[in-house]
């Protein structure tokens, strides 16, 4: 029976119950020690009936092991592992040591705990128990937590225990604190019916209703010894003094086998026994313990009852001592699997420099790399660093270890690191290494002007002698500076534009398009109408280059010169290449220019799903700079749909300024995102304020600058002062003209019938009409809103009802509110009587977001484990949603989606969580 935890076991309940019906859930318990989460673990693999149970038990000796965890929880579940696609059978396998593993996205590995985990509830439900997940691995952990915040429709029900402090974003969390007054007592009456009044006071004072301590204080009183009156001790010294009253009344043998258990990380019963026989220890000296109730042996293993017991054991042993049985255990792992456990136990004896040891650390850590064991990877490269005489090699170790370490987004750690191993030598190449790591760093948490300064300085330094790897950093310190300003835009192309790069290079051709698509931005630009067909078609002919960071590059100048279509196509491609080869952590640049194209084209539903991807995984990054940027695009096109509150919210987002004296990442998207905002709702002022800062601030070379000027053209018509139009227009027409857009050029006509005299307006919104492309339908239907608005002006209210009625169909099927409510008042001026539009329009209307996504990969043909590994979730999730979703578009199979109208409205879900409600997660009562 579990005392005042009747709360806790109904939420339990509740998660086992949605699992035996095939949804999945997961839970975070946490608390002190003792205060019972392992009691609660105990009674969910109790409750479970139907679930399979897999569980694990987290050891803190394994904490630099790569994915040791995580392979204890999932061993019963490997002989799925053939089922997984190819890529995340091979980093699953890699990541245990059972195939040679292939450096990777250390997300892969997550994805295929959640495939795997899928795989095994396949036909049934699983219930899986991780106590002690505090000292997990950070491998493990990662993969765990990946994997649990997609769980969904699999059926899996995964509860974690761990030590308050333990963080788990978006797990819902269950805080144990005390017992009451009454359910402690009646513990205590329970298991201690014998104390005296006096002692039973003296332990519920001292217990503070922390469980385990009402059932080991008594233990500690029966055998005669004092329980320290007045103040109370911490309650892990009164549980761990308690377990060690045990210990030490046992034998000493005893005591020292314990020593060498608690020191072993494995639960290997056989290398305790071998390293504890130098210390004349003998197999029955397990027994007392055993029978003390400390010990749990079987024919394989030996754990501890309590994780409290080894570490009060290993911590209350004299350090010479400690250092014995860590020497013997050294001994006792001889063979080549156990290299990385006898390297480190060699670690913890080392007392100084020791080469030899240090070494076998450097190559403990090139396996766990080669697993993508990243965090495991750095602790032994930092630990290899410490043990290594000042020089060349202790520099190239804290180099790695940044290295390393930058993998897993500790960033203030990898800056520490970097700074150290850069201070430590004078090797260039060693000192290049160190400064991109920073670099990495103050990008990723949007400290632009930092990152740039340190792009630059180490491109100068490997200028001559790697130019390839120059460029590459110099098209990152060129990305910087796109968010700085013009001054060091300009910098940064002509120090990129100065590399001696090859000529018929594929990076050159990069580096040309790159250069002369920002000098255009920036009003520096050659002017030749034909310069970027030519580089755009160099570019081509080499497909940019070929690493992802490069082909970004060519993707994001195509943008900046207006070729959407085409970068659309080179962001498809590249976002493909990362999902089918699980470069997670790639993704989120990918999805924004993604979304950034589909937006420029009017596919606004894939814009918001991409957007939406891309934050949420940028979030789980720790990636500010990104999660800025994104949220700039999530807020313009919540401003399309007219949602007030959710493009104020990103815009907050996106306004976040990591450094003092630059633009926020995002700012330039948030100002063009409140300027549509008041646009759609006629607050004409408004509008032109925030246009014309943004037309004349910091950021105006940015891509809502160029692109938001037939919009500050309007505001500033509507408002009567159409000189404060001119200077922008001419801005946009020399963009067309050396973009060559027929799109480009729609806009230019729409902003000279604005300012046209009635003789020439009708015939420049009809040019504008005929260049617009078919699939830039948002922009189409602004410009035939514009025109009808003109012809009934004009008194034409048979034409003007044509355009009107276009423009309200295509903002209504699109969900663009406030421009539809524009065209119907519109319509309703010219006499023709429009009613209020339904909610919603297209097929996707009526779907979540999850099946909108899920359905129109369906509809591509794709299988559904094909989905899962697109948007990274399980195959059973996939198929449950397509369950879901069909009814609710009439069709019983796949192959009839290809007749429905998959574009739908700018979605409305609720808004993707910001990063403090990330961060924070959920809490539950």
């Amino acid at each position: 029976m579990l005392h005042g935890r009747s709360d806790e076991i109904s939420v339990i309940d509740r998660l086992l119950a949605d699992c035996r019906t095939g949804r999945s859930g997961c839970l975070l318990i946490t608390g002190e020690p003792g205060m019972g989460k392992t009691a609660l673990l105990e009674y969910a693999a109790a409750a479970a009936g139907r679930p399979r149970v897999v569980r694990s038990t987290a050891i803190e000796s394994e904490a630099h092991l790569p994915f040791a965890g995580l392979h204890l929880l999932l061993r019963p579940a490997l002989d799925r592992a053939d089922a997984l696609p190819a890529p995340q059978a091979r980093a699953l396998r890699g990541a245990f040591g059972l195939a040679p593993a292939e450096p990777g996205d250390r997300m892969l590995v997550g994805l295929a705990v959640l495939s795997l985990l899928a795989e095994f509830a396949a036909g049934g439900s699983v219930l899986c128990l991780v106590d002690d997940a505090q000292w997990l691995d950070r491998a493990s952990a990662e993969a765990l937590l990946f994997a649990a915040r997609r769980l969904d429709a699999e059926g899996i029900a995964l509860v974690i225990a761990a030590r308050t402090g333990f963080d788990a974003p978006g797990l819902a969390h269950m805080p144990l604190t005390g017992l009451d007054a009454p359910a402690a007592a009646g513990l205590l009456a329970e298991h201690a019916a014998t104390l005296s009044p006096a002692n039973r006071y003296r332990v519920l004072a001292e217990a503070q209703g922390n469980p385990l301590a009402l059932l080991e204080l008594p233990v500690a009183l029966a055998a005669g010894r004092p329980v320290a009156a007045g103040q109370a001790l911490p309650m892990t010294d009164a549980v761990q003094a308690a377990f060690l009253d045990q210990v030490r009344r046992l034998p000493e043998p005893s005591q020292h086998l314990l020593l060498v258990a608690a020191a072993e990380d494995s639960g290997d019963r056989d290398v305790v026994l071998r390293a504890a026989a130098p210390l004349g220890c003998r197999p029955t000296d397990l027994v007392p313990a055993e029978t003390a109730g400390l010990l749990r042996v079987d024919n394989h293993t030996v754990r501890f009852r309590h994780p409290l017991v080894r570490s009060a054991v290993y911590q209350a042993a004299p350090v010479s001592l400690r250092l014995v049985v860590h020497t013997a255990l050294a001994e006792a792992l001889h063979r080549p699997e156990d290299a990385d456990r006898r390297a480190w136990h060699h670690a913890v004896v080392a007392t100084g420099p020791d080469e030899q040891v240090a070494a076998e650390l450097e190559s403990t850590a090139r396996r766990a790399t080669e697993r993508s064991g990243y965090a495991a990877a750095a602790a032994a490269y930092e630990r290899a660093a410490q043990l290594t005489e000042p020089g060349t090699d202790r520099a190239r170790r804290l180099v790695l270890a940044a290295e390393a370490i930058a993998e897993e987004g500790d960033i203030e750690r990898m800056v520490e690191l970097a700074r150290h191993g850069a201070a430590s030598t004078d090797d260039p190449d060693l000192t290049v290494r160190a400064i991109r790591v920073r670099a990495a760093a103050a990008f990723h948490h949007g400290l632009l002007r930092t990152a740039r300064r340190l792009l630059t300085e180490a491109a100068e330094l490997t200028r001559a002698g790697d130019p390839a790897l120059a460029a590459h950093m110099m098209f990152d310190a060129v990305h910087a500076a796109w968010y700085l300003g013009k001054r060091e835009i300009a910098d940064s192309a002509d120090r990129l534009d100065a590399l001696p790069l090859p000529p018929d290079d594929p990076l050159t051709h990069v580096a040309r398009l790159l250069t002369w698509a920002v000098r255009s931005a920036i009003g520096q630009g050659d002017r030749d109408p034909g310069g970027l067909t030519r580089r755009i078609a160099a570019a081509e002919r080499t497909g940019f280059g070929g690493p992802h960071d490069t082909i970004l590059v060519g993707a994001t100048s195509l943008q900046a010169a207006g070729q959407d279509t085409e970068a659309h196509r080179v962001a498809g491609e590249l976002l493909a290449q990362c999902r089918d080869r699980g470069w997670i952590g790639r993704t989120p640049p990918m999805l924004a220019c993604a979304a950034r194209a589909s937006m420029f084209l009017g596919r606004h539903t894939d814009a918001w799903d991409e957007a939406t991807e891309a934050l949420h995984i940028a979030q789980e990054l720790g990636h500010r700079q990104w999660t800025a940027e994104i949220s700039g695009v999530l807020a313009y096109l919540s401003a399309v749909a007219g949602d007030e509150r959710r493009c104020h919210a990103f815009a907050d987002d996106a306004l976040v300024a990591p450094e003092s004296g630059a633009a926020p990442p995002g700012m330039s998207w948030a100002h063009w995102a409140l300027a549509l905002l008041d646009l759609g709702h006629a607050r004409w002022e408004s509008a032109r304020t925030r246009l014309a800062a943004l037309h004349t601030g910091q950021v105006s070379h940015q891509l809502p600058g160029l692109r938001s000027i037939p919009d500050l053209v309007e505001a500033a018509v509507r408002l009567g002062r159409p000189a404060d139009a001119r200077e922008p227009l001419a801005r946009l027409t020399d963009w067309a003209h050396d973009a060559g857009q027929p799109w480009i050029d729609a806009h230019v006509h729409r902003c000279r019938a604005l300012l046209a005299p009635e003789a020439d307006a009708a015939e420049l919104y009809r040019a504008a009409l005929r260049l617009h492309p078919d699939d830039r339908q948002f922009e189409r239907a602004r410009t035939a809103l514009l025109y009808g608005e003109w012809l009934r002006r004009m008194r034409r209210k048979s034409e003007a009802r044509t355009q009107l009625r276009d423009a309200f169909e295509t903002f209504r099927r699109l969900g663009a509110t406030p421009w539809a409510e524009r065209a119907r008042a519109e319509l309703d001026a010219t006499g023709e009587v429009v009613p209020k539009p339904e909610a919603g329009g297209g097929a996707l209307a009526v779907l979540t977001a999850q099946e909108r996504k899920i359905i129109r990969l369906a509809a591509r043909g794709l299988s559904n484990r094909d989905i899962a590994a697109q948007l990274f979730l399980s195959p059973r999730t996939v198929g449950y949603h397509l369950y879901k979703a069909f009814p609710k578009l009439g069709v019983t199979a796949r192959t009839e989606l290809a007749a429905l109208d998959l574009l739908g409205p700018t979605p409305a879900p609720p808004p993707a969580p910001g990063p403090a409600q990330w961060r924070a997660g959920r809490v539950m009562p």
